[in-house]
């Protein structure tokens, strides 16, 4: 589906998620390892594994393995469960995003102020405008 229009907030594309049984098993089965690894990572602490540098090492890379565990969880629910959307953003110009006025897109010259008020608004910057 997609809106023959391009306005602002407009729904460009959609394609509704694949939510194969493959990706659902795996998900499954990494959040097993996950409960696994989360348990075997707070018995070493309870039993202090990390007093030692060995052990502390062990707790590291547990605690990777949990990390990455779950950034294969959530890649795979993301690609295989959630919808492809692609929405119309509008495009605003560099100065748009400092939230400067049209007519402030210039800036303002040096020569013009008097230079001891430029002294002070840079030493209080919410000085008289």
């Amino acid at each position: 589906m997609s809106s023959t229009g391009s306005n602002y907030g407009d729904i460009h594309r959609y394609e509704p998620a694949r939510e194969s049984t493959a990706a659902a098993v795996a998900i499954v089965l990494l959040t097993l390892v996950e409960i696994v690894f989360v348990a075997l990572f707070t018995y070493g602490l309870v039993n202090g594994w990390g007093r030692s540098p060995l052990g502390n090492m062990y707790l590291g890379g547990i605690l990777a393995v949990l990390f990455v565990d779950l950034a294969f969880i959530l890649l795979l629910y993301r690609k295989e469960f959630l919808p492809d959307v692609m929405i119309v953003k509008k495009r605003r110009r560099k100065w748009e995003d400092l939230y400067i006025r049209e007519d402030q897109v210039d800036g303002t010259s040096f020569a013009e102020d008097d230079p001891w008020e430029s002294v002070k608004r840079a030493v209080y910057p919410y000085y008289k405008r």
